[in-house]
């Protein structure tokens, strides 16, 4: 999965897309507005100090990166007769740094932030300031939107919570019990909810998971979180519909597998997971 981003710098629009979860950015897009276009990629490959930054930074990141072929370019980097593309570099050292796309969508050449940062350097000082500035500004508003998200779904998990404990008192806790007795009874719906969902009960999960600080919930990923909070509000009708706990648990079952299911295809969700 391709997502893109475009962001504005010095009034070019430049295009960001992520892949396998990395930010690269448009170099194609970077040298509209300077005077010699598309041909300064080309230039910047045929410098020696390029050539070696970007084996360092492959080194660093790419474990398949191919070495011996590296260093037979960096032999020739230099030379008169040294040309180097973007698609050479990635054929010949399984570089990751460098993308080359091809089609209507998103065609060009496209690098890793890093490595794009400093392809700006190159361009020109100021314009990698604005690049940075841009960049960082969109960052923090991806940043400040999972935020809001985030609390939005703590938020909405203490609401579903306070409608589950109610139903819960309402419809299984008799009049005159001990505080322990009720304990009891909002441990026994808590665990039913843990089965339906994890498949395990909080001491069940305990027992596999002795080395871990927290607790069931406290390890359970967004995805889960979001089906939990879920499930409290339809526990919470299944109560007062009457439904014993067997029939409730089977209901929450399949409603959990049914949710799941759709949040682990749908994208905004991997993006917020992230």
């Amino acid at each position: 999965m391709v997502d893109k981003q475009v962001i504005e710098v010095k009034g070019t629009a430049i295009t960001i897309i992520q892949v396998n979860h990395a930010d690269y950015i448009s170099l194609t897009d970077m040298v509209k507005s300077f005077e010699d276009g598309l041909p300064l990629i080309e230039k910047w490959l045929r410098n020696k100090n390029t050539v070696e930054f970007l084996g360092i930074w492959e080194k660093i990141n790419n474990p398949d990166f191919n070495s011996p072929e590296f260093g037979g370019i960096m032999l020739e980097a230099g030379l008169n007769r040294f040309t180097l593309s973007v698609k050479k570099w990635i054929e010949k050292t399984n570089g990751i740094g460098l993308i080359a796309k091809t089609g209507r969508f998103n065609s060009g050449t496209y690098a890793h932030k890093d490595i794009a940062f400093e392809f700006g350097s190159w361009l020109s000082a100021e314009f990698k300031l604005y690049l940075i500035k841009e960049f960082q500004r969109l960052k923090d508003e991806e940043s400040n939107s999972k935020r809001s998200e985030w609390n939005f779904q703590r938020t909405l998990s203490k609401i579903n919570y306070r409608i589950h404990t109610d139903a819960i008192k309402e419809t299984l806790i008799p009049p005159s019990v001990t505080k322990e007795q009720i304990a009891t009874i909002y441990a026994t719906e808590a665990d039913m909810l843990n089965v339906a969902l994890f498949g395990k009960t909080a001491k069940q999960w305990r027992k596999y998971n002795a080395g871990k600080q927290g607790n069931i919930r406290d390890e359970a990923t967004l995805e889960q979180l979001v089906v939990l909070s879920n499930m409290e509000s339809i526990n919470s009708l299944l109560l007062r519909q009457g439904l014993s706990q067997t029939e409730r648990l089977q209901k929450l079952n399949e409603s959990a597998i049914h949710q799941m299911k759709s949040l682990l295809s749908n994208t905004s969700v991997k993006k917020l997971s992230r």
